[in-house]
């Protein structure tokens, strides 16, 4: 095992750098589908890379509760390198210098093993960038409002900055990031190869940008896969939106070649070796025996039971901003282990049906909101039912129904940590549509909803649900809603993030989830099932 080589470079012009996280999905998803005993992976020692423990964050979200039947959520993050070094340049790597990770993807592995998620983060997304290590043994600042992908860069580190970026996604997400997997292009090609190529659907003829495709299905595998998944000019709708659709549509013929052939020793061995000489791990799973404990976990997944899903999004100019409270309602079914309809796993106890859940909750007075599944920490049990009672303290009247359609944004002047963002939770749960997070303003003791002259109904309706704000008619676009001291100890907004609630981060809280899943979430999924050939575009 050896460790990464990491020092500092100077940061270069992007050129045609389009990272793909794909091939760490595979060297995980490839490797367990063909996962054979432990001793097999003794000769791979010498190829396994590490990245420094030192430079993963103090502070993390808590390690998932096991289920009642002892098995644990395990989440992991695929990241692409697109280094030109080491050979990647033929294939189409960036500029020589910092690697970069162009395309990310959060694995949700169910506490029974048997369900997985992978959520596509877009590379432009704005988050805010935590405190993460750089060369010289210092800690950078915070960084708000900063592209996703800038991350992989902080401290211009040759191989790139791995554990800044899980220390990213941590904070985005509230979830913890067990295992860190990177791959460059050299280690993507090799894999598709070993596997005799994947098949694919291509939209249309592409001919440009140094990739040539044919339009409709066929096999790739080398050159031919590292263009399909990294190409956006001329192919489809020449998004990046659309080419994250096509490389979750490559992902799943990938998983499922490899599960319909099988392998034996001779084939799997210049398969394994190739994924792991293009592996660049967490040190947990830096040792053969690790990464097959690892890789041998996730076996009896079957296509049927992956689904792919991007992060509720909607664009900010050039740049992609994350949509609340649709984000949070998302990273909270991962916490509590439910599928994207909102259904607890084999190992949950609560109801399998969120739409019954809502109407008994709402029965005895709640808001609409589902049970905490298995995985969730204590916490988020305790702070769920809290949820559910507050939201409840003061219904909306029915005959106001219209009115759940006006653009709402939330400002935090109470000065408590995430309460924008549980506050957009419970409004989604009590049938509001259009929610925003602003940033954080000055404090304040009394909470304010400011409306234009023609929004009154609508205010006096958002009152009801906060008795004692203040009214104010302004010139506004969006009825304004400024949380201020008097709601910091509301029950029902749950303590239990320490985020600030800026825009593109959301709150990443533990809480009640609604009856009906949001649109940026259903809208967003693609079933690892699906044919080849649809969904491939955005828009």
């Amino acid at each position: 095992m050896t460790d990464a080589k990491q020092k500092a470079a100077p940061n270069r012009s992007r050129g045609r750098r389009i990272a793909r996280g794909l091939g760490a999905t595979a060297a995980a998803l490839v490797v367990a589908a063909a996962g054979t005993g432990a001793w097999y992976y003794q000769r791979l020692d010498h190829n396994i890379t590490t990245f420094a423990p030192e430079g993963i964050a103090s502070s993390r979200p808590p390690v998932a509760t096991p289920a009642p039947t002892g098995g644990r959520p395990v989440n992991v993050l695929l990241l692409g390198s697109d280094t030109r070094d080491d050979g990647n340049s033929s294939l189409g790597g960036g500029d020589e210098g910092v690697g970069h990770s162009d395309t990310a993807i959060l694995l949700h592995v169910y506490a029974d093993h048997k369900h997985a998620v992978g959520v596509s983060i877009p590379r432009d997304t704005l988050v805010t960038i935590p405190p993460c290590l750089l060369p010289s043994g210092k800690w950078s600042q915070s960084r708000t409002n900063q592209m996703f992908n800038s991350a992989f860069t902080i401290g211009e580190f040759k191989a790139g900055n791995p554990a800044c970026t899980q220390n990213t996604v941590e904070a985005l997400t509230g979830l913890r990031v067990d295992h860190t997997l990177v791959v460059d292009f050299k280690g993507f090609a090799a894999i598709t190869s070993a596997v005799g190529g994947v098949d694919v659907c291509v939209p249309n003829d592409v001919d440009s940008y140094g990739i040539h495709l044919t339009k409709g299905r066929q096999t790739v595998s080398g050159q031919q896969a590292v263009d399909y998944v990294r190409a956006r000019h001329g192919l489809g709708d020449s998004s990046d939106i659309g080419r994250m659709l096509r490389q979750q549509a490559f992902m799943s013929s990938l998983i499922k070649k490899v599960q319909g052939r099988g392998f034996d020793l001779t084939t799997l061995l210049p398969l394994a070796d190739a994924a792991t000489r293009s592996l660049t791990v967490d040190p947990e799973l830096g040792s053969p025996y690790k990464l097959a404990e690892f890789a041998q976990s996730l076996q009896d997944i079957q296509l049927s039971d992956i689904q792919f899903v991007t992060l509720p999004w909607r664009f900010q100019g050039a740049r992609v901003a994350v949509v609340e409270p649709d984000a949070s309602i998302l990273w909270n079914l991962l916490r509590q282990d439910r599928t994207l309809d909102g259904h607890p796993t084999g190992n949950a106890s609560a109801s399998a049906n969120p739409a019954a859940s809502a109407s008994a909750s709402q029965g005895a007075g709640a808001s609409p909101g589902l049970e905490p599944g298995p995985g969730a920490s204590p916490s988020a049990t305790a702070t769920a039912t809290a949820t559910a009672t507050a939201t409840a303290s003061a219904t909306a009247d029915p005959g106001g129904a219209a009115t759940l359609d006006v653009p709402v944004t939330v400002h935090n002047a109470a000065k408590t940590a995430g309460l924008a963002g549980r506050t957009a939770l419970a409004l989604r749960g009590n049938g509001y549509t259009d929610i925003t997070i602003g940033a954080n303003t000055p404090a304040r003791r009394t909470t304010l909803i400011e409306y234009a002259p023609s929004q009154r109904a609508a205010a006096e309706h958002l009152a009801q649900l906060y008795p004692g704000a203040e009214l104010r008619s302004t010139a506004t676009d969006s009825i304004v809603l400024t949380l201020g001291q008097d709601r910091a100890d509301t029950p029902g907004l749950p303590d239990g993030t320490a985020q600030d609630d800026t825009a593109g981060l959301g709150s990443a809280s533990p809480g009640a989830l609604p009856s009906a899943i949001p649109s940026g979430i259903t809208g967003n999924t693609r079933p690892a099932d699906a044919d080849l050939c649809s969904d491939l575009n955005f828009g």
